[in-house]
């Protein structure tokens, strides 16, 4: 699968990578277990070495909302809140067993605090994951839900087999009903 979030190729992947795997343990997560709850400091910064998690928000009546997706080679935490000690505003959740090599957001923030080199990679990072979401911000107004569908399904055809309909509905800010109906719509325009 490509990769799924953006900022990947424009962070110095390299970097990043090798400080999680050079400096950081393999923690395993199983699928349902949590790699950050809501309401608590991220502890850890993370290279996905295999598996899949996503990212929860909870609305005030209780809903659960999917505001993200990582994948294998990917990174994982709730950044840049884990470096700055700021409780998180979302759970990430392992959806299929993970491996994720796992560096101390406290050893890390002490470095940003000591090492201006690491500081100014620390700011562009922050910087190109605020323009990914940003971006999605402005397509979940911008494009119309089937348009939103079509995209995500001609980019990453696998999704059906990894996620729940009601995970990629959430995904697309649509109810698991209207998805169901455009998938009916666009199988009968354009069947096999």
């Amino acid at each position: 699968m490509d990769k799924f979030n953006p900022y990947i190729s424009e962070i110095d992947i390299d970097y990043w990578r090798g400080l999680c795997v050079r400096e950081g343990v393999l923690r395993h997560y199983r699928a349902g277990d949590f790699f950050l709850q809501a309401g608590k400091t991220g502890r850890f910064i993370g290279f996905v070495k295999t598996g899949i998690l996503k990212y929860i928000v909870t609305d005030s009546d209780g809903n659960e909302h999917i505001i993200n997706l990582e994948f294998a080679g990917e990174f994982v935490a709730d950044f840049p809140d884990s470096i700055y000690g700021i409780p998180s505003k979302v759970s990430i959740k392992a959806i299929s067993p993970c491996e994720i090599y796992c560096v101390s957001t406290g050893m890390l923030r002490n470095r940003m605090y000591a090492d201006s080199e690491f500081q100014f990679i620390v700011s562009r990072t922050s910087e190109k994951l605020f323009r990914q979401v940003y971006e999605r911000l402005i397509e979940s107004y911008t494009i119309a839900p089937r348009e939103r569908y079509e995209q995500l399904v001609a980019k990453y055809p696998g999704l059906f087999e990894m996620f729940q309909l009601k995970d990629i509905a959430s995904f697309l800010r649509i109810t698991p009903g209207h998805l169901s109906r455009l998938r009916k719509e666009i199988k009968e325009k354009y069947p096999d």
